[in-house]
């Protein structure tokens, strides 16, 4: 009995808890002393329980500018909402919103600094838009000839990598890089990805400095102390994000509007089930779809989903039967840009299983595998 009290004793001491670049404040501090700073972060951007933006400037940072991706600084914007720009009411600051028309630094905005910082929580998922504005901000820093700084997070996403790989036809903001939808990499990883295999404009490089974190490693689970974005806000709900984003392309409701987006699937007509739900307007989501309609559905959240190895294409599969085949009606473009293809539409019309659909992602994921492991940082 003892002996098994030690070792239980001794994988406790082992597990130190994980270190976010971001809490590394000395170093950081080092990295900017006697510079003119610009940072681009949201709500996830916190040391401990304070905003990175105020921890810089109580520490003598010059702090002059703030720039912020998708659902703004704050983090309270709906999905595509347009994010303007302002000042923030806290410290006096600029912000410059990185989405909408103006998704990159524009030279005017980058006037005058010597480096940006980028603390954003990721969530390892090709069509989720912080890859996306990090591309831009490494390519405006590149242009400008200005520092970047990236201060890493884990990714909770981080232990597979799954979906089939961007084609160049389908582009665009929610898509970006031929990755899987399932990258598997932190976002500083993804930054030393951006810039070794030279996506950037007319292949120029980022001057790029990583501070990573300490204790992580990609198998490690990892709780997000702060939702990273409006709709994701549990453990469960940023596993099953991959999979159900996809019916974000369709006329399936994921369950915004309710208490549990991400957590959940339904539409109108889908036949009665045990579980149903009404979306209503409200904060990340003013206007739902379906929204003030009943919609029958499943619900996913139990500890099934709580650590997920592949995506599960058995929503889409699902939804498609429920529907009779007319689940892409006047959505089939955004559907194939979240996909990365348009083989996947083609693929669930047949009606081919989920085995055979995923055999034919097989050979991009192995030769992905082996460019990402060129940029793994996480034993």
């Amino acid at each position: 009995m003892d002996d098994t009290l030690n070792i239980v004793k001794t994988i406790v001491i082992k597990e130190k808890r994980i270190v976010v670049g971001a809490e590394k404040v000395t170093e950081i501090i080092a990295l900017l002393s006697g510079k003119t700073v610009g940072v681009v972060s949201n709500q996830s951007s916190l040391v401990g329980q304070v905003h990175l933006v105020d921890t810089l400037i109580s520490s003598g940072v010059n702090v002059d500018r703030v720039f912020s991706p998708e659902h703004g600084f704050r983090g309270n914007a709906d999905a595509g909402e347009l994010v303007s720009n302002g000042i923030d009411k806290k410290t006096g600051l600029r912000i410059f919103s990185l989405y909408g028309k103006n998704k990159k630094p524009q030279d005017e905005q980058l006037k005058d600094l010597d480096v940006l910082v980028f603390d954003i929580q990721d969530v390892g998922v090709r069509f989720y838009t912080y890859i996306s504005t990090l591309h831009y901000v490494m390519e405006a820093c590149a242009e400008n000839h200005i520092a970047l700084i990236v201060l890493d997070r884990p990714n909770p996403n981080g232990h597979y990598i799954d979906g089939p790989i961007l084609e160049k036809e389908q582009t665009s903001f929610v898509g970006m890089h031929p990755i899987p939808i399932v990258h598997g990499m932190t976002i500083a990883e993804y930054a030393k990805m951006i810039n070794g295999e030279k996506w950037l404009k007319h292949g120029v490089t980022c001057d790029l400095t990583v501070v990573s974190c300490d204790n992580y490693t990609h198998d490690k689970v990892y709780s997000l102390p702060v939702p990273p974005s409006p709709n994701l806000r549990s453990d469960i709900s940023i596993q099953l994000y991959p999979s159900l984003c996809l019916l974000e392309a369709t006329t399936v409701t994921v369950g915004r509007g309710t208490d549990g987006p991400f957590e959940r699937y339904g539409h109108p007509n889908f036949p009665e089930t045990d579980f149903s739900f009404t979306p209503k307007s409200g904060p990340g989501s003013k206007n739902p779809k379906h929204k003030d309609v009943l919609c029958n559905g499943y619900n996913l959240n139990d500890s099934t989903y709580a650590r997920m190895n592949q995506l599960d294409l058995s929503f889409v599969l699902n939804a498609n039967k429920q529907l009779n085949g007319k689940l892409f009606v006047d959505r089939a473009k955004f559907f194939n840009l979240l996909a990365g293809n348009s083989t996947l539409l083609e693929q669930v019309e047949l009606g081919m299983t989920e085995d055979e659909i995923r055999a034919t992602w097989k050979d991009g994921l192995d030769q992905f595998s082996i460019t990402r492991a060129k940029y793994l940082m996480y034993d």
